[in-house]
């Protein structure tokens, strides 16, 4: 049996920039995507802490070190700039694989930059 499981968790992101005419996604600073072990065009869940959306879409990689953390397309209407986000990452594991995963868990400091694994 295949279960899914949290592989990867973004705390304390914060919506930097917003495009619209854009096909779509949330952009992520190359640093916190290698913390996170994401991958650009993985799907992701994003959660609005400030209005309770919640979102699925894909990951773009933005400028390491930038900071940045954009909203994409449609995805701009879930959220404003300055709204704190918690991004998630999923896998499917076979249920003998699930006790030995291990959650990425990035915390981010000021300026959306890592904090902590």
């Amino acid at each position: 049996m295949l279960r899914i499981l949290c592989k990867s968790k973004i705390t304390n992101a914060f919506i930097t920039d917003k495009i619209q005419h854009h096909s779509g996604s949330i952009g992520v600073d190359k640093a916190i995507l290698e913390d996170a072990d994401l991958l650009p065009g993985e799907q992701v869940q994003v959660l609005n802490m400030d209005n309770g959306e919640r979102f699925e879409t894909y990951v773009i990689e933005e400028k390491e070190r930038s900071g940045k953390i954009v909203l994409y397309g449609p995805a701009v209407r879930k959220g404003e700039i300055g709204d704190e986000l918690v991004i998630l990452s999923y896998c499917l594991l076979e249920t003998k694989e699930c006790h030995n995963q291990k959650q990425r868990l990035v915390s981010l400091a000021k300026n959306n930059q890592c904090k902590s694994k």
